[in-house]
């Protein structure tokens, strides 16, 4: 495209031009009558337009001066001097507003244009140097000289692979740029004229004027060929872009043009078939949310979603999560209740049936009932049951389920850090979704479920937020009624549901968490407990498991016993379960190779099943040795008894050495009951000479097992009243309480499991607390027979009743 010398006429009278290819197969061919220019020339100004020696070009005239000029060189047949002019926007230039290189050009044909327009085809001869201007009216006159063009030596490759390649690449632009006529490729590809074509490429396939006027003024032609060949390659590559770019947008139209086509007939498709899916799909919406009875509030906020939702288009990213959330609206049961069963006897039973033994828990259960029975409309209680693992805490809420005839839903918070899985993440975010309270509620279909939030006592918390606390607001009865999740952002009333939370340790909850739930501890069953519970429990649900049929095998009570006692050390009945899976599995071998297999398993075949033993319990050792008395201790597997040893050597005295890999509590414990019965050893007989002349060394065995505690104080103290005064303990006898250094003795806990430990080990007598009568009065009588308690208020008491006037056999002291 070129720009006239009055640019302004440019879009009346242009467009875009053709290359003017002449006839010049040698460099004489036009330079014919350059002889004849003299030292002043006719200049003619061009905007935006370089002519080279050789090459036609259109130029239209618009200026009066330059019409004048063309007028008076045609009529006289003169050659004309063109230049370019430095600034497109001057109107009538001077000599400093020209370049100073130019060529000498001959008016081939000037054309007359039906809109009034002249244009005139110039064919450049000869390079000139511009040197003043002479004229200005009626048109510019200039003082020039002509100048050379420099060649390169004949047969010189180099300049002829240049030229070479310039021609290729002349052709592939004119191709690239449009559609050619194919006498013009021919005419280029056959051309034999080097300066010709050089000069061609110059003035037809160089954009900016400036360049082209660059090129103009180098007079070496191998020179002015390499810096054509970088223009040409900088302009082919942007022609080769711009190419892509329209390619890859042609393709994108394309695309869109055939989505939107697909989509056309999909629409007509599913109009056949009875409608738009997505208007199908907000159809039922409607229809779902005409049989919901819920809120005004609900019910307004449900429409205004709806709404959204509808004038949303389906392939907006928006519309999915628009979608999401009115379904996450319609699918919650939001005044859906079950019915509840008010038949205690019946959910008596159901407890009964699942589980052995948790009285308080069955009790607590049974009462709401009654009180539910009774109001109608009862706020339900948020309980926690804590306890060791493996007693049945969570699988106590299906029976709890079951017995009120309610929907059973399940969450494990072990691990729990994000506070968003509570309460739900806002729909600002992407991935947006309900908190685990609502989605559990959309899966349980209605507003009264047994939710059971298990390992509460699991949850973290990190720079995402505290879940624990978000907890407070779901198990606070006062609260729930409105609980908000950020996702649903409408409140939502859990006041209904029943909330059990389970726990192994309450250590690790939060106070304010503690305070919002009725707490229930369910403690570790006895071995009579396991027994009944492997009887009627675990061994039928594994004898269903392993495919084998009831009364095939039958295990003896013994052999239970055994099972619970020698293989297995826990609190509730998970290992005693893989114990019994064990022996089904071998069963289950026997009789599918048509072995035969036992009617009956007894406790002394258990080693063919189950090899050696893995624990044994300890036994109550005697009393002839001084200074080792019976404690007691509870574990998290249990009660357990532990045997507290005191031992004197000759030395300088006032030496305590502890050892058996005692905490700091059960330290203290030792150092403050010597201190006691140094305090007191007139009232006890002893000398004070043993104080200083003997040390004294405390000993707990079974030095691999962690001990901790004030429950083994008054173990302590009667052991080293029993060293310092060699009197034997009363045989049959254990003890635990915690000591002061007034001779107090203060409460303990873990009675239950304690007595049971006690029991069997063959202990009689047990030793406690005053304080803690209440906690044996608690604990059913079946486990207590056999045993004497001895209640205690003072460390006196006990010395009086644990220490017998009897010596050891070969005393230390006389």
């Amino acid at each position: 495209m070129y720009l006239a010398d009055n640019y302004d006429d440019i879009n009346e009278a242009v467009g875009i031009v053709m290359p003017i290819l002449m006839e010049c197969d040698k460099d004489d061919d036009f330079l014919e009558g350059i002889d004849k220019v003299g030292d002043e020339l006719p200049i003619l100004p061009l905007r935006n337009m370089v002519l080279f020696p050789g090459v036609a070009m259109p130029v239209i005239i618009g200026r009066a001066k330059s019409m004048r000029l063309i007028r008076e060189a045609t009529h006289r047949k003169l050659m004309i001097g063109v230049t370019c002019q430095k600034d497109t926007e001057t109107e009538d230039p001077s000599f400093p507003d020209l370049y100073n290189i130019g060529v000498v050009a001959e008016i081939l044909r000037v054309l007359e244009l039906p809109d009034g327009s002249t244009t005139v085809i110039l064919q450049g001869k000869k390079r000139f140097l511009l040197h003043e201007l002479t004229e200005s009216e009626p048109f510019m006159v200039g003082r020039i000289s002509l100048l050379e063009d420099n060649f390169p030596r004949k047969n010189d490759r180099e300049f002829e692979a240049l030229v070479s390649t310039i021609k290729d690449l002349t052709i592939k632009m004119l191709i690239a740029s449009g559609d050619p006529p194919k006498d013009l490729i021919f005419s280029i590809r056959n051309n034999q004229n080097q300066l010709y074509l050089i000069n061609f490429s110059c003035c037809n396939l160089i954009t900016q004027s400036m360049e082209r006027q660059e090129l103009l003024s180098i007079n070496d032609l191998k020179d002015r060929a390499y810096h054509l060949l970088f223009l040409l390659n900088r302009e082919y590559q942007l022609i080769e872009l711009k190419a892509s770019i329209q390619m890859k947008a042609h393709e994108d139209i394309n695309k869109q043009q055939k989505e939107y086509f697909l989509q056309q007939q999909i629409k007509a498709i599913q109009e056949e078939l009875g409608g738009n899916i997505n208007d199908m799909e907000i159809k039922v919406f409607r229809e779902k949310a005409a049989k919901k009875k819920w809120a005004k509030d609900v019910a307004e906020v449900f429409e205004k979603e709806l709404g959204k939702l509808e004038r949303l288009h389906p392939q907006s990213p928006d519309y999915s999560m628009q979608f999401q959330y009115v379904q996450t609206i319609i699918s919650l049961p939001w005044t859906t209740y079950s019915k509840d069963n008010f038949n205690l006897n019946r959910a008596q039973r159901i407890l009964d049936r699942d589980h052995y033994g948790m009285e308080k828990v069955k009790d607590r259960i049974i009462e709401h009932l009654a009180v539910l029975k009774l109001k109608k409309d009862l706020r339900s209680p948020i309980l926690c049951l804590y306890g060791p693992p493996g007693v049945g805490k969570t699988s106590l809420g299906k029976s709890i389920a079951e017995a009120l005839n309610r929907k059973y839903v399940r969450v494990s918070l072990g691990g729990l850090h994000d506070e968003a899985e509570i309460r739900g993440h806002r729909r600002t975010y992407i991935g947006a979704m309900a908190g685990r309270i609502i989605h559990n509620l959309q899966k349980a279909g209605t507003s009264n479920p047994v939710f059971i939030l298990d390992e509460i006592d699991k949850v973290g918390n990190d720079f995402k937020g505290d879940p624990a606390s978000a907890l407070l607001e779901v198990l606070d009865p006062e609260q729930n009624s409105t609980f908000h999740d950020n996702y649903l952002d409408i409140d939502y009333d859990l006041s209904k549901v029943l909330f059990i939370a389970t726990a192994n340790n309450l250590a690790t909850v939060s106070q304010p968490l503690l305070d919002r739930m009725e707490l229930i501890e369910v403690s570790g069953y006895i071995i009579e407990e396991k027994v009944e519970i492997a009887i009627k429990h675990l061994i039928p649900k594994q004898m269903d498991a392993h495919g084998i049929l009831r009364g095939q095998i039958k295990f003896h009570r013994k052999a239970v016993r055994e099972i619970v006692e020698s293989y297995t050390r826990e609190s509730g009945v998970r290992e005693l379960e893989k114990k019994i899976g064990k022996i089904m599995r071998k069963m289950a071998r026997k009789l599918a190779s048509d072995e035969a297999i036992p009617e009956v398993i007894q406790a002394d075949s258990l080693k063919e099943y189950l090899g050696a033993k893995e624990y044994t319990r300890d036994k109550y050792q005697g009393n002839q040795y001084a200074g080792v008395v019976t404690g007691l201790a509870w574990t998290a597997v249990g009660g357990e008894i532990l045997f507290v040893e005191s031992s004197l050597s000759r030395g300088k005295g006032s030496k305590l050495t502890i050892t058996g890999n005692l905490g700091d509590v059960m330290k203290e414990s030792a150092v403050l009951a010597l201190e006691y019965v140094h305090a007191h050893a007139a009232q006890l007989g002893i000398g004070e000479d043993r104080f200083e002349n003997w040390n004294v060394h405390i000993h707990v065995p079974e030095g691999a097992i962690p001990k901790d505690g004030p429950s083994a104080g008054v173990t302590m103290v009667t052991s080293l009243a029993s060293i310092f005064t060699q009197r034997k303990v009363r045989s049959n006898l254990a003890m635990t309480g915690e000591i002061t250094l007034r001779g107090k003795v203060l409460p303990v806990g873990g009675i239950k499991e304690k007595i049971l430990a006690a029991k069997r080990a063959g202990i009689k007598e047990i030793l406690l607390s005053e304080e803690n009568r209440k906690d044996v009065d608690e604990i059913k009588t079946v486990y207590l027979e056999g045993l004497e308690f001895h209640y205690v208020s003072d460390i006196s008491e006990v010395i009086a009743l644990a220490l017998l006037d009897e010596k050891v056999e070969h005393p230390l002291f006389d």
